[in-house]
């Protein structure tokens, strides 16, 4: 395992990152203990849940409260599609 400080680890940090990436074992000396770099894999059905710390009712009523809100908008004709050209909306 490569182990830093904190000053080395922020000299290079995109390195690191790149390396702790790609599997090698990075670590940063924090203390008397060794910090470890790894990557963590999310998973987009958990991540609110755990990003934010909602409970599975909050997040549907989020998502059943943000639909009615996209549709009250659409109906309103308060909706614009973006085409993916931004000068060309903005001119709109």
């Amino acid at each position: 395992m490569t182990t830093l400080s904190p000053t080395q680890a922020r000299i290079n940090l995109s390195s690191l990152l790149k390396r702790a990436a790609k599997g090698e074992d990075i670590g940063i000396l924090h203390g008397d203990q060794v910090i470890a770099l790894r990557p963590v894999k999310i998973h987009s059905d958990d991540y609110v849940l755990q990003e934010y710390g909602v409970t599975e009712q909050e997040l549907d009523q989020f998502v059943r409260r943000t639909k009615q809100r996209i549709a009250r908008h659409r109906k309103a004709g308060k909706m614009t599609i973006f085409s993916g050209d931004i000068e060309a909306d903005i001119a709109d």
